[in-house]
């Protein structure tokens, strides 16, 4: 779902092409015409201490990743803070953002004894970091229905109106640079969203 932008070669060729579509005279692109960029902020996570979901953690960044152009999840380099922070435990899986875009998430192994499935855990949890709320009750279509859709709910996409919220969450916020995690300027809050 990225969009991509021309560079400024392929924009030179149009701009040599196209007059040559309506009247027949070729007219040379202005050189050093700035390329149209748009990046999405980047964020990273650490999943290190994921244990066994470790894939699932990245197949959900994934999922947001090919979901939504205003930010990119990708796993933080060794020895770089991470905005993310996923861990494993006993408990049932939950979120605890303290920024938009930071925070620890949880994949708790008693959702996942119960049947739940863990690449829509991932991608559920990672979606309240990203500042989407819990939609509960509700349907199998809404990843942030979370274990409200029952443990046969396989989706592990985002809805159109869930995709819409976190493009709007990072609107302006786009970088190209990885935000720092704990930045100065950034407003900390803990909110625990267990689902």
């Amino acid at each position: 779902m990225r969009i991509r932008t021309l560079t400024g070669s392929l924009a030179a060729v149009l701009a040599l092409s196209s007059p040559l579509l309506w009247d027949g005279q070729a007219v040379a692109a202005p050189s050093g015409a700035p390329e149209q960029t748009s990046a999405a902020r980047l964020l990273t996570y650490d999943a290190s201490g994921s244990a066994e979901f470790r894939s699932a953690v990245d197949r959900g960044a994934a999922i947001w990743n090919e979901s939504v152009d205003a930010v990119e999840l990708r796993p933080a380099a060794s020895g770089q803070r991470a905005n993310i922070r996923v861990l494993a435990d006993n408990g049932w899986p939950r979120a605890l953002p303290t920024s938009l875009g930071n925070g620890t998430v949880y994949i708790g192994r008693q959702a996942v004894n119960q049947g739940y499935d863990t690449v829509r855990i991932s991608a559920h949890e990672l979606g309240h970091i990203l500042g989407l709320p819990d939609r509960k009750p509700g349907p199998c279509s809404s990843l942030m229905s979370g274990s409200s859709a029952g443990t046969a709910c396989l989706n592990r996409h985002p809805n159109a109106a869930e995709r819409a919220q976190v493009e709007d969450n990072f609107a302006g916020t786009r970088s190209g640079v990885p935000e720092q995690a704990g930045a100065p300027g950034t407003v900390s809050r803990a909110v625990l969203i267990r689902d």
